[in-house]
C-alpha cells in the first residue's frame, strides 16, 4: 500500500487499485448503538404469551410439562412395553427383531 497525493494505491497480483481519499486527517464516524430484534415482534397480553407464562410458572413451581396424548395404562401395548422394561431392568438381553417361532410347535399345529 502506497500513499501518494491523497490517493491510496494497492498493488498485488499485478493489479493496481487506486482509491481517492477525501482528506488526509483521520476522522471518526459516530455509529448508532440501537439494535433491533429480528423477526416478528411479540404482542404482550396475547393468548400465546399467556400460555407461555403459565407454562414457565408451572415449571418454576416444580411441576412438569408433558406433550402429546397420554398413554392408556390398560392397553395391551402398554402392558407389553412394561414387561419389556422389567426384562431390561432384570438384565436380560433382548434381541432386536421379531422373535422366532419354534418349529416343534408349528409341526404339532399342522398335524
Amino acid at each position: 500500500m502506497v500513499r501518494q497525493n491523497k490517493c491510496l494505491t494497492f498493488t498485488s497480483l499485478n493489479l493496481k487499485i487506486i482509491i481517492k481519499v477525501m482528506s488526509t486527517e483521520n476522522t471518526t464516524v459516530a455509529t448508532a448503538t440501537e439494535t433491533k430484534r429480528k423477526g416478528r415482534p411479540t404482542v404482550e397480553g396475547s393468548k400465546r404469551q399467556a400460555m407461555l407464562a403459565a407454562r414457565a410458572e408451572r415449571i418454576a413451581n416444580g411441576g412438569e410439562i408433558k406433550k402429546g396424548r397420554p398413554a392408556s395404562t390398560t392397553s395391551k401395548r402398554y402392558a407389553k412395553m412394561q414387561e419389556k422394561a422389567e426384562r431390561i431392568a432384570r438384565g436380560e438381553v433382548i434381541k432386536p427383531g421379531r422373535p422366532k417361532v419354534k418349529t416343534e410347535t408349528v409341526a404339532e399345529a399342522t398335524a
